[in-house]
C-alpha cells in the first residue's frame, strides 16, 4: 500500500526548524535584553525621575514666595518639570499604563510616604501632561512633566527587532535550505535515472565537504554500475560468440558419427566438451569475481613458491623456467584465495603467451603512504603493443587475432584480474619490460 501521505520537501523541512530555531533565538536575546538591561534602566531612569519630582516639590515649598516663578521657569525650561501647588484629587479613574510609569508610582511612593497616582491633565504648555501629587511644606504640590519627555518607546524597537529578525531568519533560513537542499534533489533525481537503467549526468563535486564527497560517493558507484553493465553484456555477447564454433563443430561431429563412429570424431567431441567447459568456468570466475574473503596475513615469498610449485607442471608443458624472488620477512594482508586467483591468471597468461624464462616476485614500493607491496610477473615473450596494454583488461579483448581458443585463449584471464583486485581496492597494470618482454602486476597494501 504506497504512503499517500505528501511529506515536506527537504527545504520546507529545513526552512521550518532554521525559522523556528531564529525565533527561539530571538526571545531569548529579548528577554536577556529585558531582563538584563532594559529593565534595569528603566527602573533606574525612574527613581532618578521621582526624586527630581519630589526634590522639585521641596524645594519649591521653602523658596520664597517672590522667587518660586523664576523657579518654576528654570525648572520647566531645564527639567521640563512643571510645579502646581493645591493640586486637586486625582480622577477616580487609574491610568493606564506601561512599566515605565509603573516603576515611577512605585518610586514616588517609596520617597513620598503614601500611595502615588499618575493622571492626564493640562500642563502649562500644549500637548498631553502627566501629574502626580507630593506633600510638601504641608501641602500637596502636583509635579507634572509632558508626555513627549518619554520620547523612548522600548517595546516598539523591540517589535522592530523581532519583525525584522523573523524576516531576515526566514529569508536566510529559505536560502540556506535550498543551497542545502539542491544537490540532494539532484542526486536523488541522478539516483531514480540510475534505478530505471539511465545513464545519469555526472554530478558536481562543489560546495560543502559533505555534499561533494557524497556526489564523489555516487558518481564513481555509477561510473562502478556502468562498467559493470558493461562487462556483463560484453561477457554474454563474448560466451554466445565462442560457445557457436564449438556447438558447430559438436553438430557436424554428431552428423559424421551417424554415418561412421570413429574414435577421432569423439575426441574431437570431447575436447568441444572441455573448451566448451573452460570457458563457462573463466565466465563464473568473472561473474563471481566480487566473492568476499576475510583478509590474513601472507608471508610472500614461501607463499609465492608455492605459487610456482603449483604451475610447475604447466611451466614444464609450456618449455618455460619459473623463478621467484622476494626481499625476506615481505608480508601483505590480503585475501589468499583472491590474490592467489589474480597471481595465478597473470602467471597462466605469461607462461601461455611467453614461453621461456617467466620471474615471479615480490619487492617493495618505495614512495607510497603505506608502503605498497607489488607482486610482478614478468616473461620475455613478444609483449602487447603500447596502444593496447589499457584494452586487454576488458573481457574478450585479446592481442592475438584469432578466436581459437588453441592461440589466444578466451581473452577473460586479464578481465578477471581487473575485477578481482578493483574488488579490494588493489592496482593492477602492464608495462613492457626492458630488454623485451611484459611484466604484469598487482600493487597492494603491506602487512
Amino acid at each position: 500500500m504506497p504512503d499517500l501521505t505528501r511529506r515536506a520537501s527537504l527545504a520546507g523541512h529545513h526552512v521550518r526548524w532554521l525559522v523556528g530555531v531564529c525565533l527561539a533565538l530571538c526571545a531569548l536575546t529579548i528577554a536577556t535584553l529585558l531582563g538584563f538591561v532594559m529593565l534595569p534602566m528603566a527602573q533606574r531612569s525612574a527613581d532618578d525621575l521621582a526624586g527630581l519630582m519630589v526634590l522639585s516639590a521641596q524645594t519649591w515649598a521653602e523658596l520664597p514666595p517672590d522667587t518660586r516663578s523664576a523657579f518654576e521657569d528654570e525648572l520647566r525650561r531645564t527639567h521640563q518639570l512643571s510645579v502646581r501647588p493645591d493640586m486637586p484629587a486625582p480622577p477616580e479613574d487609574s491610568l493606564v499604563h506601561g512599566v515605565y510609569l509603573h516603576f515611577l508610582e512605585r518610586s514616588l511612593a517609596q520617597r513620598d510616604g503614601a500611595s502615588a497616582q499618575l493622571w492626564r491633565a493640562t500642563g502649562p504648555e500644549p500637548g498631553e501632561w502627566l501629574w502626580t501629587r507630593v506633600q510638601a511644606g504641608g501641602r500637596s504640590i502636583g509635579v507634572g512633566f509632558p508626555v513627549d519627555r518619554l520620547h523612548t518607546r522600548p517595546l516598539w524597537g523591540l517589535g522592530v527587532v523581532l519583525v525584522g529578525s523573523v524576516g531576515l531568519a526566514s529569508l536566510a533560513a529559505w536560502w540556506l535550505a535550498r543551497r542545502i537542499a539542491q544537490p540532494v534533489a539532484r542526486l536523488e533525481q541522478a539516483a531514480a535515472e540510475l534505478a530505471k537503467g539511465i545513464e545519469p549526468a555526472m554530478l558536481s563535486q562543489s560546495g560543502p565537504r559533505e555534499l561533494a564527497d557524497l556526489a564523489g560517493h555516487f558518481n564513481h558507484m555509477a561510473r562502478q554500475v556502468r562498467e559493470l553493465i558493461d562487462a556483463r553484456t560484453t561477457l554474454l555477447a563474448g560466451l554466445s560468440h565462442d560457445l557457436r564454433t564449438p556447438l558447430a563443430r559438436m553438430r557436424l561431429a554428431l552428423e559424421l558419427l551417424r554415418l561412421q563412429p570413429t574414435p577421432a570424431l569423439i575426441d574431437r567431441l570431447e575436447q568441444d566438451i572441455e573448451a566448451m567447459n573452460g570457458l563457462i568456468g573463466q565466465s563464473l570466475d568473472l561473474v563471481k569475481g566480487l566473492a568476499h574473503e576475510a583478509p590474513q596475513p601472507i608471508d610472500l615469498l614461501p607463499w609465492l613458491r608455492d605459487r610456482a610449485q603449483l604451475h610447475a607442471d604447466e611451466a614444464r608443458s609450456a618449455g618455460a623456467s619459473l623463478s621467484v624472488s622476494a626481499d625476506a620477512g615481505l608480508q601483505v594482508h590480503a585475501a589468499a584465495g583472491l590474490l592467489g586467483r589474480v597471481v595465478d591468471n597473470l602467471l597462466l597468461n605469461a607462461l601461455r603467451y611467453a614461453p621461456g624464462p617467466v620471474e615471479l616476485s615480490a619487492t617493495r614500493v618505495t614512495g607510497t603512504p603505506s608502503h605498497h607491496v607489488r607482486l610482478a610477473v614478468a616473461d620475455r615473450g613478444p609483449g602487447i603493443p603500447a596502444a593496447q596494454l589499457d584494452t586487454v583488461w576488458r573481457p574478450f579483448q585479446r592481442v592475438e587475432d584469432s578466436r581459437s581458443p588453441q592461440t589466444g585463449g578466451h581473452g577473460l584471464g586479464l578481465a578477471i584480474v581487473s575485477q578481482l583486485a578493483r574488488s579490494q581496492g588493489w592496482q593492477v597494470g602492464l608495462s613492457t619490460r626492458d630488454g623485451g618482454g611484459l611484466i604484469a602486476w598487482v600493487e597492494l597494501p603491506g602487512g
